[in-house]
């Protein structure tokens, strides 16, 4: 302690005795620091003084030189434009040399060297310049265009072209003379001649574009030699069906597209010849048919635009335009391979006001036939109630009718462009069914007296038919892609629950589901009230035997033969009359599903209201097993394989009502000493009982007379 604390000491001393010397030092360099502080000051405030004087002296010399660097700048301006001037002039100059000289080639290839020149000058602001270069490029586009388009035109000639007649009949250069290679040559030059001048056309030429309500996709316009090609076949088209010409009737629709058609079937060959592989040769990414099939397609495309307003409000003839028209797209999209990316006649039926009047013919028209299919002496009949294999389902004609109708719907509407459109048709689809379902239900309060009548059974099917059409087409997927799009309809207006959302877009729920549900609800009650229908006749069949004297019957070694109870019958042939009945009325699931029902209120039936109502003797006991095992059971062997396990009430009872006797006073034994407990379970399990409970079976128990006398 005594060295630590002297250890201590010498530090303090040491310590206090270093401070002042550290004090000292620092105030020291402070000292330095002030006199290297101010002796900076003093600097900066010359060197800021003779700077002032220095800016003041070169002040003239900086307004110079900015004059003069102001000068260089715009004469460099004029320079670069009078560069771009003489560019252009020496472009311009080279064109006419090579026109002179008749190198049409050259020319071209330097008419899109100035083309390329007039799209980078877009950005500039110098609009006499921009001025000047469209009109040298206008002006040279002209002439090139003029003379190549009346050359091609002259080839055209010499092959014949339009062919207006079938390829079959045509003598085109297909099978021509020996000229054929020279004029093949001469239109492949000419063609690709044509084809340079595709750029400065764009530059010069607005593309014919229809209003903005049609929503068309953008699409670049058609390129130059086929625009040439198309030239007579869109003058006899305007020739034709247009004005007051006599093939110019709005009511024959047909008369434009299938010339349209046509037209594009008897030049396909051509094209996918002879101008095809001269695309192919320069790099382009053309396809010739298309292209020459989009062209035509805008001369439908304005034809019909001018047509249906003048048709819109007459049913008839707008219904047929439409028709016509969803036969030339199936036609043009399956024969001719347009794409439906390019703009096409969905495009103009999509317009709003044509749309909504579509929409609401379509409904007008679909209801007319669902009166009519619900009228028909044949509504409620099978087409092909002789034929087993298709009659499966058993459905009424007006069912499969309606289906049918709305299959024609979905192909009529699928292939519009905008999935908004296609939801607005399936609600319509929806509203239908809902109104049929309406209708059915309707008829079936008429027939419900007759609930095993055969209109009543046909109404079960169709309902049934409907429903099951319905769930298969909620898997199709082009209904699965309107359930995506209706999905992001609903999740931007917030018209569903997140639940919902959630199931819809896990594939959990259907577009059609709540259409389902409510069929659903109607095939069971219908099925309900059949069964109930059955089962209060089977309960009047039923009274004699419930009344069977159980007690006194004789035993089985008394009869030499057990024969079924003659207060059976009755509920026997009722039963089987019945099942007979149905099974042929209803279709193979719905009869299922009702002789399942019907079972299930018969098995509890028998046991409450004959077994658990009665005392049986051994006779009573075994003859009710033998009613039940050999006559009720088979009765539905027809229908399932082990038809005693839909009627586990009545078998487990019969067990043991016929338990010999040994064996019934050890079950009782069982149950009585130990009420609940796991063996008595494993005990019932022994005899072949599962379903019914302890307290049962000991009433069951206690329902036999036969046990022997033990004297207590």
């Amino acid at each position: 302690m005594t060295e630590s604390k002297m250890q201590l000491e010498e530090q303090v001393l040491t310590v206090s005795s270093e401070i002042p010397k550290r004090i000292q030092s620092a105030l020291k360099n402070a000292e330095e620091s002030k006199q290297s502080l101010n002796h900076f000051l003093e600097q900066e405030s010359h060197l800021f003084s003779s700077i002032h004087s220095h800016l003041l002296t070169a002040q003239p010399w900086i307004e110079d030189l900015g004059a003069m660097i102001n000068q260089i700048e715009e004469i460099e301006r004029h320079l670069a434009y009078l560069k771009w001037i003489s560019q252009i002039e020496e472009l311009s100059d080279n064109i006419q040399q090579y026109l002179m000289t008749n190198n049409v080639p050259e020319a071209a290839s330097t008419l899109v060297s100035m083309a390329e020149l007039d799209i980078k000058l877009q950005e500039s602001s110098c609009t006499h310049l921009l001025g000047f270069m469209r009109a040298t490029v206008k002006f040279w586009h002209k002439i090139l265009k003029d003379k190549l388009t009346s050359d091609f035109e002259e080839i055209l000639a010499q092959l014949h072209w339009p062919f207006i007649a079938p390829p079959q009949s045509q003598t085109v250069g297909i099978s021509r003379p020996a000229s054929a290679p020279e004029i093949y040559s001469n239109l492949e030059t000419l063609f690709c001649q044509l084809l340079k001048l595709q750029t400065s056309d764009e530059l010069l030429t607005e593309p014919k574009q229809l209003p903005e309500k049609y929503s068309l996709p953008v699409s670049p316009s058609v390129i130059l030699p086929v625009q040439i090609m198309l030239t007579p076949l869109q003058k006899r088209f305007r020739y034709h069906f247009r004005g007051n010409r006599q093939t110019n009737v709005i009511s024959k629709p047909e008369w434009y597209l299938a010339q349209v058609l046509m037209w594009i079937g008897n030049h396909t060959q051509f094209l996918d010849e002879k101008i095809q592989p001269i695309l192919d040769k320069v790099g382009s990414s053309v396809n010739a048919r298309l292209e020459f099939s989009r062209g035509l397609m805008m001369l439908v495309l304005e034809k019909l635009a001018a047509d249906i307003p003048c048709l819109l409000y007459d049913d008839s003839l707008f219904c047929h335009l439409v028709d016509e028209v969803l036969l030339f797209e199936r036609e043009l999209h399956s024969v001719h391979g347009y794409p439906s990316t390019f703009a096409n006649c969905m495009h103009i039926l999509s317009e709003e006001t044509c749309f909504q009047r579509w929409l609401t013919v379509e409904r007008k028209f679909a209801l007319q036939k669902m009166d009519s299919m619900l009228s028909s002496e044949a509504a409620w009949i099978s087409q092909y109630k002789d034929i087993t294999d298709v009659d499966e389902m058993k459905v009424p004609d007006c069912a499969e009718t309606f289906m049918t109708l709305l299959l024609v719907i979905t192909d009529r509407y699928k292939n519009l462009p905008a999935a908004s459109r296609k939801l607005q048709f399936l609600e319509l689809q929806k509203d239908l069914v809902d109104d049929f379902r309406i209708r059915l239900t309707q008829v079936m309060k008429e027939e419900t007296r007759a609930s095993l009548g055969f209109r009543y059974c046909a109404i079960l099917n169709a309902v049934n038919y409907i429903s099951t059409v319905l769930a298969d087409w909620a898997d199709n997927v082009f209904f699965l892609q309107l359930q995506q799009a209706a999905l992001e309809v609903f999740a931007e207006n917030n018209t569903l629950s997140k639940l919902q959302l959630g199931q819809l877009a896990s594939m959990e729920s259907s577009v059609f589901d709540d259409m389902i549900n409510l069929l659903e609800r109607l095939k069971h009650d219908m099925l309900t009230r059949q069964v109930d229908h059955v089962f209060r006749e089977v309960k009047d069949a039923a009274k004699l035997y419930k009344k069977e004297r159980w007690l006194s019957l004789p035993s089985q070694s008394e009869q030499a033969v057990m024969s079924l109870s003659s207060s059976a019958c009755p509920l026997l042939l009722t039963l089987r009359d019945r099942l007979l009945q149905l099974e042929q009325q209803l279709c193979f699931s719905l009869f299922k599903i009702f002789w399942q029902m019907l079972v299930e209120k018969l098995d509890i039936y028998i046991y409450q209201e004959i077994i658990l109502a009665n005392h049986f003797n051994e006779g009573g006991a075994a003859q009710l097993h033998f009613d039940m095992t050999r006559n009720l059971f088979p009765l539905f062997s027809h229908y399932c394989k082990r038809p005693e396990n839909y009627f586990k009430h009545v078998k487990e009872a019969c067990i043991v009502l016929n338990l010999n006797t040994g064996s019934a006073l050890l079950l009782r034994d069982v149950l009585q000493s130990t009420s609940g407990q796991p063996p008595a379970t494993a005990a019932l399990n022994e005899v072949g009982i599962y379903k019914l409970a302890q307290q049962d079976v000991e009433i069951l128990l206690n329902l036999r007379t036969n046990w022997p006398n033990t004297g207590k």
